[in-house]
């Protein structure tokens, strides 16, 4: 992810995909769709559109708590991923609050990360780059705070 930079956007300028692609996670994650082609379909748009763009958008909250921010990971089910990716937090000099890890399934852990965020040495989109370039990060679900 060399040279990456990321866009805060209201959703409302941007083509209706976006949204749909943000559609599809969230029935794949709460099991409304038990596959990506039921998820596509329920969403109404295709795999490929999918594809193209799952790892490249998803939801941003803001809390208004401001100083706290939780992100959400999908990691590969391996050995250091998640040492891996709680360094980039230590790195950074955020102050984490809780971990958050379901059982693997399928090879793939969904990862809750909440910490403090006032004393950061890097801005946020910073953060995100470190954290998608963490091997064994499969994607960002969100970013709250």
């Amino acid at each position: 992810m060399e040279n990456t930079s990321f866009l805060l956007i209201d959703e409302s300028v941007l083509p209706e995909v976006y949204q749909k692609v943000i559609r599809v996670n969230q029935l794949l994650e709460t099991g409304e769709a038990s596959n990506t082609s039921e998820a596509v379909k329920m969403a109404g748009i295709s795999r490929s559109v999918y594809y193209k763009y799952k790892n490249a958008v998803f939801p941003y909250t803001k809390k208004e708590t401001g100083s706290i921010m939780t992100v959400q990971v999908v990691l590969n089910d391996k050995p250091g991923v998640l040492v891996n990716l709680l360094t980039v937090f230590y790195k950074a000099n955020a102050n984490i609050l809780t971990i958050n890890q379901n059982i693997p399934v399928k090879g793939k852990a969904f990862v809750s990360v909440s910490a403090r965020s006032e004393n950061m040495s890097i801005e946020m989109d910073e953060l995100l780059k470190r954290l998608f370039e963490v091997q064994g990060v499969i994607k960002i679900d969100s970013i709250v705070g």
